[in-house]
């Protein structure tokens, strides 16, 4: 933990998915969650990306307890929900040791290394090649 304004003790955890990067920041509270200054709500307005990137709270029973900031950058909203997911699971781990099994269960603390793949010089695309002609 690490001491803020005020001598108010914060958690900080780093979560990263795809092209996206999440600085999350934890503190002992009453469930609010803020995203680049924006509530939860208005940030991830699909019920999909929500639910992802509250899940850690969820699986350990703390969405009451703690109050969450979250700094993303890069990606999409896809990419940007699994960087606070795991940005989230990390903080959670380093304030609460114990919580560390039940989030490991999860699968809240492993990093998906899946990247889009790069375009090809003299291709199409990643994969798709231009029309073969023989003659």
């Amino acid at each position: 933990m690490t001491e803020g304004e005020g001598g108010i003790e914060y958690t900080w955890g780093t979560g990263r998915r795809k092209t996206a990067v999440a600085r999350v920041r934890i503190k002992p509270g009453s469930g609010l969650i803020v995203i680049n200054g924006r509530p939860f709500d208005t940030y991830f307005p699909i019920e999909q990306t929500r639910n992802h990137a509250n899940a850690p709270l969820l699986a350990t029973e703390t969405q009451e307890r703690y109050d969450v900031w979250a700094n993303v950058d890069g990606g999409g909203p896809v990419g940007q929900s699994g960087a606070v997911r795991l940005g989230i699971a990390r903080a959670l781990r380093t304030a609460e040791p114990e919580l560390e099994e039940a989030l490991r269960d999860g699968g809240y603390l492993t990093r998906d290394g899946r990247m889009v793949e790069r375009k090809k010089y003299g291709q199409a695309k990643a994969r798709k090649r231009f029309q073969f002609s023989k003659r």
